[in-house]
């Protein structure tokens, strides 16, 4: 992953997927990870490792682009 990849994952795609997690009944573990992530990213040296890299694509390809399932209309 480059570092740019790294920046536009963290600053504009990780604040879904963290939404979504952290919004949906999923599993500890994952809730977890996202919150990891998010406070790790913001060290300027930090790297993700391989495996955190793979799962963090994983979840960006899943969560991080689809349009939310529920949401309610402000006005009617």
């Amino acid at each position: 992953m480059t570092d740019r990849e790294l920046d536009e994952i963290l600053t504009y795609r990780w604040p879904f997927v963290l939404r979504r997690v952290m919004a949906d009944d999923s599993d500890d573990w994952l809730k977890g990870f996202v919150r990891s992530i998010a406070k790790h990213g913001k060290r300027a040296g930090w790297r993700p490792s391989v495996k955190q890299e793979q799962i963090m694509r994983r979840l960006v390809s899943e969560l991080g682009t689809a349009p939310e399932q529920d949401f309610e209309l402000i006005e009617r």
